[in-house]
């Protein structure tokens, strides 16, 4: 089908879809407090570079923008991801009338997608899969125009779209591949890497991100070490099949039947034959991350054309008004899932609910205010000669980074990731509160525990019940154990 035979896109259906999710999420914004994550990014973007152990620059630049716009607001902080989200509403939408999906077609895909688990997820908080997952879909979108409409030239925005997604997240690399593994195998894509386009596309992408490479290259390839231990932490065969389980479940379980019918049709239906190589662009990335012990949600941008393709399969085979039950049953699906990713129920109703159970992340967005209370309580309890001179170091760079976010007067350090490069304290600094620790004699002398972590919603997080400790400095020089308290880590 060529672009002139296509449907008109659904402007005004996919408009009210997008707007309808925005409102959503701008409702939800403000309700409990950033994620660890989210603060991580702040205090990066502080202290700009062309990489960090845990990522390259591109969201602790989007953090730093908006930190400068709006200091301290997370309606800012937040609202790229929340239009990065949207974006993706439109780019699944674009993908079904790609695969020849009438208003029905897109209409449906558009809704499912918005009301998916993990988008919504990502729309609420600042982050690199939001960024990632769109950057994923527009590749794969702009690819697809490519092969169908024999359009080559388009492997150039391709590869400008990859290299700033390279910027971003370096599993970009893995998309690329996938995709040239799938044109290679299709015969009837094969001929498009016989011309320059793709190649050059590729050689845009590498150049956009050779900044980034450099830097990993002068820093010892943190992000290969920070790879060994995601895999450490989500091998074995039980890691390897929550990966699957959580492709599975990301959308809802009901749409994982929507997108792997979606697979199965892309292979099917030969009006698709050109869109093939995206089916095996999504099989070969799962291989790979299923191998690499990936996490599941790295899939989520593979996973959209999925499911255009199967919400255009049955826009084609079902009536208008079996199409609507169906889009009401696949946001409900998902929808009732919501309460564990974002917050839709009073903090301290979702804490004592199931919902953690499914995901725990949610809880490290509850009670940073408390936690900072407690640690400045802790700082003026010390005598003013001592106070002067106090700094704070924590175990994570969730517990700095919320310090830093709240304005902490007194400096905070961690080893955690690239907190470990922006220290250590000058020596003699001290006395050091020192956090997240069970014993941080090991590492700190005399320790006095002086508080203990709690929070007003009785959130069960990484926070609780934790320590707050008082030690006169660290053992021998802070030059020498600050190897020991550096850590890379997820």
């Amino acid at each position: 089908m060529q672009q002139s035979e296509r449907a008109k896109f659904a402007v005004g259906e996919v408009s009210a879809v997008a707007a309808g999710l925005a409102v959503l999420l701008l409702i939800m914004v403000n309700k409990y407090g950033p994620h660890r994550d989210e603060l991580y990014f702040v205090s990066a973007g502080q202290r700009l570079a062309w990489g960090y152990p845990d990522q390259p620059s591109f969201t602790p630049l989007i953090a730093r923008l908006a930190t400068e716009l709006a200091p301290h607001s997370l309606l800012v902080l937040r609202l790229p991801s929340l239009i990065a989200m949207i974006l993706l509403v439109v780019c699944a939408a674009a993908f079904a009338r790609l695969l020849g999906g009438g208003r029905g077609a897109q209409l449906l895909t558009a809704s499912t997608i918005a009301a998916s688990v993990i988008t919504v997820t990502l729309a609420h908080r600042l982050s690199t899969a939001s960024f990632d997952t769109l950057v994923w879909t527009a590749v794969l979108l702009v690819v697809g125009h490519a092969l169908r409409d024999d359009r080559p030239p388009l492997w150039l925005l391709a590869g400008l779209l990859a290299g700033i997604g390279l910027n971003n997240k370096t599993a970009v690399v893995l998309l690329l591949f996938a995709i040239l593994v799938g044109v290679l195998l299709v015969r009837d894509t094969r001929w498009q890497l016989r011309t320059a386009y793709p190649w050059i596309g590729g050689l845009i992408a590498l150049l956009l991100w050779l900044p980034n490479l450099i830097w990993q290259f002068q820093n010892g390839w943190p992000a290969l070490a920070l790879g060994v231990d995601i895999a450490d932490e989500c091998g074995g065969l039980a890691g390897r099949l929550g990966l699957l389980g959580q492709a599975l479940a990301m959308f809802s379980p009901v749409i994982a039947v929507v997108w792997l019918y979606g697979l199965v049709q892309l292979f099917r239906d030969s009006t698709w034959a050109k869109l093939r190589p995206i089916g095996i662009a999504f099989l070969v990335s799962t291989a790979v991350f299923v191998l690499a012990a990936g996490k599941g949600y790295y899939l989520a941008g593979a996973i959209v054309p999925l499911v255009a393709a199967g919400c255009t399969a049955l826009a084609a085979r079902w009536s208008h008004r079996r199409l609507i039950v169906a889009g009401v049953v696949l946001a409900l699906s998902a929808a009732i899932a919501w309460p564990a990713f974002v917050p839709i129920l009073p903090a301290r109703t979702y804490a004592a609910s199931f919902y953690p159970a499914m995901d725990s992340d949610q809880l490290e967005t509850i009670g940073w205010p408390e936690y900072v209370a407690k640690v400045a309580a802790t700082l003026d309890s010390l005598p003013t000669d001592q106070r002067a001179h106090a700094v704070v170091f924590t175990r994570n760079y969730g517990e700095a980074g919320a310090l830093e976010w709240y304005g902490f007067p007194s400096p905070v350090f961690s080893g955690h990731n690239a907190f470990a490069a922006w220290g250590p304290p000058p020596e003699g600094a001290g006395p050091v509160i020192v956090i997240g620790f069970d014993d941080p004699a090991t590492n700190f002398t005399h320790c006095q525990a002086a508080a203990v972590i709690d929070n007003n919603a009785d959130a069960d997080n990484e926070e609780r019940d934790r320590k707050i400790w008082v030690c006169d400095g660290p053992q021998g020089s802070w030059t020498q154990q600050w190897p020991r308290l550096a850590h890379l880590d997820a």
